[in-house]
């Protein structure tokens, strides 16, 4: 068990916060006009990502061991859903695998930035150093190791020991990174463009595409559908709050979004000719070199800015690769009587070796493709156009339709002991609302709205 609410909290906080609230987010929001997708994006935030979250916890709390048996537990002893404790496992393989090689990305820039290595560079050679990099064949191998080490051994060390106590570093770590950067990027001229952008809403850039994105990235910002969450809850004491831990995690993850939009967006603006919408280049080309611009008269600001930028982002990867690492340790070490450290080694070298093939596919396996992907690319879309979509729609059926009402309710009011008001709400989104929602997702990610048109 977690050893307190505080710890419950922060760790599956730190399994929605990733890489994508710093990078995917201020992308989004600058590809479909900034203000407005933000208020889509809370309001769905509201409607899909809280609901499916709070499935995903009381599945897990229900259990109370590990997910597959949490499925058969609270569906009344029906074997059949007891598979479902197969989803981590598949999921957590893949996405450690592509993610840990993006993870170790940041790792290396932070290495760079520690050493001064941005310094008196031109934003032609950042776009060719991290081209260079990205498709060498053993540094970015390297690095990957380095995270999935890292992460293994917080993980082998236990729930409270490890995952609990990282979190309770990590997370206030970066909650005072992301506000000294903050507070640098509303320093910089022109910061005020970036502002403006971020907070005044333009609906008259709003489409059904910018609603499907919006959804979307309410969706995969809070790691629903995997079974993270799921996994964590199997953990949670028995006196805590789903529906107020559903909410504040939420809050923790759109904070952190929003935040990243106020480190980059200003900065961005500060340069003209910089466009926010430059998409995963983003933070690996076009950062570098605005840190460099901007803060180059006083070289100590940048080298500051670069080091804590990256530092972000490396802990914002590593709480969520802990989470993917802990949903397929945890089932080994319950289904296969494996112990807690073997249990984590063996994924993480397995997910390592997997690892290896997706960082290749930047470099001398590019050409090496799998239904038309490279293994980058085909693990990616494996995890976020099928399995996430799927699972998501598969734990709201199961919650809604076919778990004893009576059992649900107990959950989530924690058997009667604290009121629920919005319960009834609740128990109609997930049966109607977001697996209709997740399908336009699920629709959109594969392109079948495109062909429809």
């Amino acid at each position: 068990m977690f050893a307190s609410k505080v710890g419950a909290v922060l760790a599956a906080a730190g399994s929605a916060v990733g890489l994508g609230n710093v990078w995917r987010f201020p992308t989004e929001t600058g590809t479909n006009g900034g203000a407005a997708f933000i208020l889509i994006y809370v309001l769905f935030m509201l409607l899909l990502g809280v609901p499916v979250m709070v499935t995903e916890f009381a599945i897990g709390r229900h259990g109370g061991e590990n997910v597959s048996q949490s499925f058969e537990k609270m569906s009344g002893g029906k074997r059949g859903w007891r598979w479902m404790g197969m989803l981590p496992v598949v999921s957590g393989f893949l996405v450690l695998s592509y993610y840990a090689v993006v993870a170790g990305w940041t790792l290396y820039y932070a290495y760079v930035a520690l050493l001064g290595g941005f310094e008196g560079k031109v934003p032609a050679e950042f776009a060719h150093d991290f081209v260079t990099f990205s498709a060498d064949s053993f540094r970015p191998v390297l690095w990957m190791f380095l995270i999935i080490a890292m992460t293994c051994g917080i993980v082998a060390l236990g729930v409270q020991k490890g995952i609990e106590r990282g979190a309770k570093v990590m997370m206030p770590l970066l909650f005072i990174s992301i506000l000294v950067l903050v507070g640098c990027s509303l320093s910089l001229p022109g910061a005020s463009k970036g502002l403006t952008f971020l907070f005044q809403p333009d609906f008259s850039k709003v489409n059904g595409s910018v609603v499907l994105s919006a959804m979307g990235q309410a969706f995969f910002s809070l790691s629903v559908g995997l079974g993270c969450l799921c996994t964590y809850a199997c953990y949670f004491r028995k006196d805590i709050d789903l529906m107020k831990n559903g909410l504040s995690v939420a809050s923790i993850d759109t904070m952190v979004a929003l935040m990243s939009g106020l480190i980059i967006f200003p900065a961005v603006y500060s340069i003209s000719g910089l466009q926010p919408d430059a998409g995963p280049s983003l933070v690996f080309v076009t950062l570098p070199n605005v840190f460099q611009h901007v803060f180059g008269g006083i070289p100590w600001l940048a080298y500051i800015f670069s080091l804590v930028f990256y530092l972000l982002l490396v802990m914002a990867a590593l709480t969520s690769s802990i989470s993917m690492l802990e949903m397929v340790t945890a089932y080994f070490h319950a289904n296969l009587h494996m112990s807690r450290p073997m249990a984590a080694v063996l994924v993480s070298v397995v997910s390592a070796i997997l690892g290896i093939f997706c960082s290749w596919s930047f470099g001398d396996w590019k050409d090496v493709t799998l239904f038309g992907m490279d293994f980058f690319d085909l693990f990616d879309f494996l995890v976020a156009k099928l399995i996430m979509p799927v699972g998501g729609v598969l734990m709201c059926v199961f919650l809604g339709w076919v778990v004893d009402e009576r059992v649900l309710r107990a959950e989530i009011t924690n058997q009667g002991a604290i009121k629920s008001p919005l319960y009834a709400v609740y128990r109609f989104i997930i049966r109607y609302v977001a697996p209709l929602c997740i399908f336009f997702i699920f629709a959109n990610e594969l392109g079948l709205f495109g062909l429809l048109k």
